[in-house]
């Protein structure tokens, strides 16, 4: 089972949601920002770690919220949601095709990875 981890980065009341690349797995779909946990790192320290690598960003942890188990046809995955806030002034798009700020009411206006869409089942 593959271990990844996911951020409900909050900023002015709103959360950020990130567009998966076109050319990768379940592209197009969005999602919550986050990747694979790397071999002897915390959850929390790869949170860090994906933000910075997928947005130049810089992020605090704040609170576990739960965890997904999920099936794909081709792997398993166990997400692990954490809140977080954003620390940085901006946000680059070096691996997302987009990105937005959103409420809770709003998600439904966006179509989720499969495995995402476990966190609105938290209380977010």
């Amino acid at each position: 089972m593959i271990e990844v981890v996911a951020g409900i980065i909050y900023k002015d009341n709103k959360f950020l949601i990130a567009q998966r690349n076109f050319k990768k797995s379940q592209g197009g779909l969005w999602e919550f920002p986050g990747g694979k946990v790397e071999k002897n790192e915390t959850y929390e320290v790869s949170l860090i770690r994906e933000i910075k690598e997928e947005f130049d960003a810089e992020i605090q942890v704040t609170e576990y919220v739960g965890e997904n188990i999920h099936h794909y046809p081709d792997k398993d995955i166990k997400l692990i949601f954490y809140k977080a806030k954003l620390l940085s002034e901006d946000i680059k798009l070096l691996e997302h095709e987009n990105y937005k700020w959103i409420t809770k009411d709003e998600s439904t206006n966006f179509k989720f990875s499969p495995a995402d869409n476990a966190i609105f089942e938290f209380d977010i």
